[in-house]
């Protein structure tokens, strides 16, 4: 992981979210969006409070492959991220962080720039059957590009998805 530049970081923080329904991951989904639901079981090896860490410390974008310059080393809520990937740059910012005994995780939202405007959540939750993580985000093409993907860039999603899985398992 590498740090963002202070005036980069501002800038980001200072910018507009590219979408109005702000922390709709964290209840009714908005329509007009494609939505993505990934719930896994990790395996019982998995310590909670180790994933919360290795979560909020941005490796399951690490570990997905993705380039991950941050504003700050540990998720807190306002943090800004470009996540990379080719040439491609995503910038985000933190808009919701869960820090709970037996459930954590945190959403961003896409900033200006990103090829696609909308939010994606990462939960962890410690259930007395085990731990599960989720991933739960709506989103829609932000650029003449993205919209030009069409379903190459939804397989893209679909397999950054996947490599976020396994991330944590």
């Amino acid at each position: 992981m590498r740090r963002l530049e202070p005036d980069r970081a501002a800038r980001l923080r200072a910018a507009e979210l590219t979408y109005p329904e702000v922390g709709r991951t964290t209840g009714d989904l908005p329509p007009g969006y494609r939505i993505t639901h990934r719930v896994v079981r990790l395996p019982t090896t998995v310590d909670f409070d180790r994933a919360a860490r290795d979560l909020f410390a941005w490796r399951v974008q690490l570990r997905a492959g993705l380039q991950v310059t941050a504003s700050d080393e540990i998720v807190v809520a306002g943090a800004v991220v470009e996540l990379g990937i080719g040439p491609l740059t995503a910038p985000c910012r933190v808009v919701h962080v869960v820090d709970e005994p037996r459930r954590r995780g945190f959403a961003y939202g896409t900033l200006p720039g990103h090829p696609e405007c909308g939010e994606e959540a990462f939960l962890l939750d410690h259930r007395d059957d085990g731990i599960t993580f989720t991933i739960l985000a709506f989103s829609r093409p932000a650029t003449a590009l993205a919209r030009l993907a069409g379903p190459v860039g939804h397989w893209l999603q679909d397999v950054v998805t996947g490599r976020y899985v396994r991330a944590l398992t």
